[in-house]
């Protein structure tokens, strides 16, 4: 188990060594989003800005402009929410190769509560035109994100976990930057889940097989763009859909889901998520119990999707 920002971590190390185009800019937490390796072994490609995250967004899109890739991070919270209005006007508008780091996404930041646990930056980075946003599931995802993230045209934002997940992929699979992975294949219903809940949905998936239901697991990595050939083919197969991230179900990667759902193949289908709260302190696992986030949420939520597409 390791968390998704150490994927990050190494990788932007790694990149660094091959493409000295590749700029890192962090806004007062270097160690925290797991910079600090590459200001160590690149520190003349390295650049704080202490807390002023405004400022270091406007910056990485001059570095953009001069043919720089640069990338900016900071706690998700910070980036999305503080800076949102230089992303909007500065890199996304103009459609620069700005790749933002937006580490300890989600309730399970833990301890430090509420005003840090981010839970509305996809919403607020897939609304802008130009902007692909990825959520990996392990660090090996992480770590391949990142790197595709570096060459993906335009503006990437990248979110990544402070706790430790499980591995669930690894160096040898591939990834694509907008093509989901099928986890599992199933028949019953398809569970879509993105970042740490996918491991909670394999689990799920698990207890649900006990008592002979077959579900479909999509780590859809990617929330935009958005794979529609794989969801449209998993939902014609199953003929529900059960969404789950640690996100508001409000303009998520449900609702990207719903959104598509709705306009090419409506069916029964429930939003799993934090139901328009916000965030507290708590141990991570203890929070997502409090949320309803655990495999054991799902598998209760799956089996009344189930009943529903039955009537």
């Amino acid at each position: 188990m390791k968390p998704t920002r150490n994927g990050f971590g190494d990788a932007i190390v790694e990149l660094g060594k091959k493409d000295e185009r590749i700029v890192v800019l962090s806004a007062d937490l270097t160690e925290s989003v797991r910079a600090a390796g590459f200001r160590a072994r690149f520190p003349e490609r390295f650049f704080s800005f202490g807390v002023s995250e405004q400022d270091m967004m406007s910056a990485a899109a001059g570095f953009a402009l001069e043919g720089k890739i640069a990338f900016a991070c900071t706690f998700g919270v910070f980036a999305t929410g503080r800076a949102w209005e230089q992303i909007r006007t500065s890199v996304a508008y103009m459609n620069l190769d700005v790749k933002i780091i937006g580490s300890h996404g989600g309730i399970t930041v833990g301890a430090d509560g509420a005003t840090h646990q981010v839970l509305e930056d996809i919403a607020l980075m897939r609304i802008l035109p130009n902007m692909t946003v990825v959520v990996p599931c392990d660090y090996y995802e992480a770590r391949q994100a990142t790197v595709a993230a570096a060459y993906y045209p335009g503006p990437v934002y990248l979110r990544f976990t402070r706790n430790s997940v499980p591995f669930l992929t690894s160096e040898e699979d591939e990834f694509e930057i907008g093509k989901a992975r099928v986890m599992r294949e199933g028949k019953d219903l398809t569970i879509i889940a993105c970042g740490q809940m996918v491991h909670h949905s394999l689990k799920a998936s698990d207890i649900l097989s006990q008592d002979g239901i077959s579900a479909e697991v999509i780590n859809l990595h990617t929330i935009k763009p958005l794979d529609r050939n794989t969801i449209l083919e998993s939902a014609e197969k199953t003929g529900a859909i059960l969404t789950v991230e640690e996100h508001q179900i409000f303009g998520g990667m449900g609702s990207a889901v719903a959104e598509f759902i709705v306009e090419n193949n409506p069916l029964p289908m429930k939003l799993m998520g934090v139901r328009d709260r916000f965030g507290r302190s708590g141990e991570p696992e203890v929070l997502l119990e409090a949320f309803g986030l655990t495999a054991e949420y799902i598998v209760r939520e799956a089996k009344l999707l189930i009943e529903k597409k039955a009537r």
